[in-house]
């Protein structure tokens, strides 16, 4: 899967090159280039977005006992994770469990880490329904942008009922029940940590409703919040479009992004989509390339701050090892 994750890396990347290389790249960079000061704008945009999201996992904790400045760094940094290496968004989520060891037991950041995965989900699920509602009465009858969106929601829908469905019958005991009998020394494979995350994560989706609609609203706004940074980045590209319009383009955004996950960063796959897009939107090639690579810078930004998290985080072992022992 790594050596897979890396070679569709570079046909995404291929892809890309040969799409500006067949859209007046020399436009496309003037385009960009018109942004000059305001791309700052567009990076510092992006915070209300990661504070949304890091109150989003916050609240996918039982309890508030960890600082929201280190689930803040520690998120940026497993995100950075995700997007740079071939673990299909495991990766970083792994490292997120990780980084807080020192502040909490790992059966109880490892289930936070699943419960924040799922209700992202559910509020990208939610935001797609809007994004499809809103195409439904800006596009003709039978647009195939329309169906294609309606198609993403589908899938996305049943892979969540999926996913969910296996948290609730035993995801993680089924995991440690599997490991231990494999026979690994507790050094090597802790799967009675696994068996306590599965209690924690069973016991949190019975017990803290609120918590768990708190973390689908804050990660919904997270989403929300990305229509604006559409409109923003084509507001400053020159284009004039309506809230609508944006919210359709955000939408189908993160449908691409949720079926094409196992694309590092939705290379070529997401440009591919928005080209499509644009067009049944009535906006030229260009402007789909210049607003995706805009995208892509600010995103480079975000993923070189949360690099610089993972350099500085290091979690002390005292508490991870004296919560995770055998009991």
């Amino acid at each position: 899967m790594r050596y897979l994750r890396v070679a569709l890396l570079i046909v995404g990347a291929a892809a890309l090159a040969i799409l500006v290389a067949e859209n007046d790249p020399a436009a496309i960079v003037g385009s960009i280039a018109q942004l000059s000061w305001r791309f700052a704008i567009v990076v510092s945009f992006h915070t209300f977005v990661a504070v949304s999201d890091a109150l989003g996992w916050r609240f996918a904790f039982a309890n508030d006992r960890i600082a929201f400045s280190r689930l803040m760094a520690v998120r940026l940094a497993g995100e950075a994770v995700n997007m740079t290496t071939p673990t299909a968004s495991v990766g970083g989520e792994a490292v997120k469990a990780w980084l807080l060891s020192d502040r909490a037991p790992v059966e109880e950041t490892l289930p936070s880490v699943f419960v924040a995965k799922t209700t992202i989900t559910v509020a990208q699920g939610l935001f797609l329904l809007v994004g499809v509602a809103v195409a439904a009465g800006l596009l003709p009858s039978g647009s195939p942008l329309f169906r294609g969106m309606a198609w993403l929601l589908i899938a996305e829908v049943v892979a969540l009922s999926t996913f969910v469905v296996a948290q609730m019958r035993g995801l993680l005991g089924g995991l440690g029940r599997l490991v231990g009998r494999i026979g690994l020394p507790p050094s090597v494979a802790p799967h009675h940590v696994l068996l306590r995350a599965s209690d924690v994560l069973e016991r949190f989706y019975r017990e803290q409703p609120r918590r768990l609609l708190l973390s689908t609203w804050f990660h919904l706004v997270g989403w929300m919040l990305g229509v604006a940074e559409t409109f923003l980045i084509l507001h400053f590209l020159g284009v004039e479009v309506s809230v609508r319009t944006a919210t359709v383009i955000e939408a189908l955004a993160t449908g691409i992004r949720f079926v094409a996950f196992f694309i590092p960063a939705g290379l070529g796959a997401l440009e591919g989509g928005l080209l499509v897009a644009f067009a049944a939107l009535g906006l030229s090639p260009t402007v789909a390339l210049s607003f995706s690579l805009v995208r892509r810078l600010r995103e480079a930004a975000w993923v070189g701050l949360g690099l610089v998290s993972l350099a500085v985080i290091r979690p002390t072992r005292g508490l991870a090892a004296e919560r995770s022992a055998p009991r």
